[in-house]
């Protein structure tokens, strides 16, 4: 069965395409599951990437009318991605909605936008080996909250190719065992193939390190525009295979179903 959870719409502002372009193209494309899972509206914070709480209602009912009106075509679920800050900013409309899943993303650490190319220079006055403690301890943090069915790009750190010297499980680790107690899924994202990196999110070590610990996998094209649906698929779908995987998840009403792959 082939699953894509991770899309947006034009209503992020950094997105294009109609949402019912998304959904031909994943039809086209054979896709079986496509999940809408757009960037949340935050309490006390806007940077301008991502949806209005006043637009909240109007992203919902598209994804239900497409619903309906591609019902005997292809599966259409409802989502969000949110980002995990510390403190107050996840709003009771987004935490208390009713959709299929949350991804919970850490895009943000102390508000630097570190995957954001406009912010890049930022890493050249920081110590990577900080960088990367930090990040998988806000992963760790939001994986306790318990507020989320699937962790967004599990190393998304690596983006622009600053790399520690230690190994990625080094700093991974607590937060996959966090991962592993609080029943998430983490994707395989392939937005990495199309940014400096060149690799998908997660990396093959922490995927195998998922796999041992038995922790549930779904797959993510993590489209901002309708030529990006579906990318990467069938080569995060062979990483999986070879890895030892042989299902993967995706989630109605915030609980999983487990197919195929």
């Amino acid at each position: 069965m082939r699953i894509d959870l991770h899309n947006h719409t034009t209503l992020c502002n950094h997105a294009s395409g109609t949402m019912e372009e998304y959904i031909k193209k994943a039809i086209e494309l054979g896709v079986d599951v496509y999940g809408f899972s757009e960037h949340a509206p935050m309490k006390n914070f806007e940077d301008g990437y991502r949806l209005l709480l006043c637009d909240k209602e109007h992203y919902e009912t598209s994804v239900s009318l497409l619903q309906e009106k591609y019902h005997d075509k292809i599966k259409i679920l409802l989502g969000y991605e949110v980002d995990f800050l510390e403190g107050d900013y996840i709003l009771e409309q987004i935490r208390d909605t009713k959709v299929d899943y949350l991804i919970g993303s850490v895009h943000y650490l102390d508000k630097w936008g570190f995957d954001n190319p406009e912010y890049i220079g930022e890493y050249e006055k920081k110590d990577i080996d900080e960088i990367w403690t930090q990040y998988f301890d806000a992963i760790e943090k939001m994986a306790r909250s318990n507020l989320f069915q699937i962790v967004g790009h599990l190393d998304l750190i690596k983006v622009f190719g600053f790399l520690p010297k230690k190994s990625f499980s080094h700093y991974a680790s607590k937060a996959l065992e966090a991962i592993k107690q609080s029943n998430m899924a983490v994707e395989i994202n392939a937005a990495g193939l199309r940014k400096p990196i060149k690799e998908q999110y997660p990396s093959k070590e922490l995927l195998e390190l998922c796999f041992t610990l038995d922790i549930p996998i779904t797959f993510s094209s993590d489209a901002h525009s309708v030529e990006q649906v579906g990318f990467g698929y069938e080569q995060s779908k062979k990483l999986a295979l070879e890895v030892g995987f042989t299902h993967c998840v995706y989630f109605e009403n915030k609980k999983p179903i487990k197919v195929k792959i």
